[in-house]
């Protein structure tokens, strides 16, 4: 059995038993029962993700995947590629929202290359998981192979759990840079849901009428193309997908094999979860998705994955930045579960309510 299968058949459901105990000691809390409504939920989830009612998230990592995509040069996006590699350098400089999240959220910022189209200096300190120098346009053949996207899994995979392992951080966060990759990600939620790209397909960075119908048409070309498979979640990754979403998925893998809870951005990084949820179903357990995205196939996303996002603030920046933003309400309900008392421990009389 080769490390992609091992890492598939490691991962384990969340222990309903653990959420049992959990739903018990928030319905006997000092207040009335079900008043803090998905916080509970979100604590109980928490205690069956790390079979434990003591939980501390406080070490956090959020991991920023950054990827190139071939259809970025049929004019899919209002910016051009080279931004992704500007934009990354703002990342290692702390410039940017998600830097500015993620201190608030008092979780570390990772960058990493998963196939940025030029080459990073040394200098800037991002992390060189290159998979290729961007994926081929998708809309002419396939993205990548096979082998590639196994291997950029297996790359998001190894951050998780290298970082659970041997420093100790307990909740993690994805998002991503790569102009372009709302096209992908559109693509993916079309072949795996079975929707037109027509209704599921957003303006991304906020291209016009003339470029939202090229975005479409390039979608539409690329599912005809190639035709991915809806029940091989590899063979849609490969084949319309790209290097920076194959380590998203990888990454809500390896935190479901290590029983860490993962808190995922918007579409980018949902496209990946599905991608996960699809190779590893137990997966999902262990899964957040940190905010409902503007773009339309998003909450079609969600769906697919039974899951219901933290927030609904209108973003669509990506970056990870709903992700961080996400983090302070997990943690929070981490620590309702571990710190506030019961009725008996209170000596306060439960009226039952």
């Amino acid at each position: 059995m080769n490390e992609f299968e091992l890492l598939l058949k490691s991962i384990e459901p969340p222990d309903a038993g653990w959420e049992q105990k959990a739903s018990e000691r928030l319905g006997s809390q000092i207040r009335p029962r079900g008043s803090l409504g998905q916080i509970e939920k979100i604590a109980a989830r928490l205690a069956a993700i790390r079979r434990a009612i003591d939980i501390d998230l406080s070490r956090k990592l959020i991991l920023v995947l950054a990827g190139d995509h071939g259809i970025a040069a049929e004019g899919v996006s209002a910016y051009p590629q080279e931004v992704t590699a500007q934009m990354v350098y703002s990342f290692t400089r702390g410039w940017a929202s998600i830097n500015v999240l993620g201190r608030h959220a008092g979780a570390e910022v990772r960058v990493v290359d998963c196939g940025i189209a030029s080459d990073i200096p040394p200098e800037w300190n991002v992390i060189d998981r290159k998979v290729g120098p961007g994926t081929a346009s998708i809309s002419k053949g396939p993205a990548m192979s096979r082998e590639q996207a196994v291997q950029g899994i297996l790359n998001g995979a190894r951050l998780v759990t290298e970082a659970y392992e041997r420093e100790g951080f307990r909740l993690f966060g994805t998002g991503d840079m790569g102009i372009g990759n709302t096209t992908p990600s559109a693509a993916i939620v079309s072949a795996l849901g079975g929707q037109s790209p027509a209704r599921l397909t957003g303006r991304g960075t906020g291209i016009d009428d003339a470029g939202l119908a090229k975005k479409i048409a390039a979608i539409e070309t690329a599912l005809t193309v190639n035709r991915p498979d809806p029940n091989d979640p590899l063979d849609v990754l490969s084949k319309v997908g790209g290097f920076e979403i194959a380590a998203l998925a990888g990454a809500v893998l390896g935190a479901a094999a290590v029983k860490a809870p993962l808190a995922c951005d918007g579409l980018i990084a949902t496209a990946g979860a599905l991608i996960a949820c699809r190779l590893a179903p137990h997966s999902t357990g262990y899964l957040f998705v940190s905010h409902r995205s503007a773009e339309p196939g998003h909450i079609a996303m969600c769906d697919l994955i039974g899951t219901r996002p933290i927030l609904d603030l209108d973003m669509r920046l990506g970056e990870g930045t709903g992700s961080a933003l996400a983090m302070n309400i997990i943690e929070a309900a981490a620590k309702v579960l571990v710190e506030c008392k019961t009725f008996a421990e209170a000596g306060v009389t439960d009226t039952g309510h």
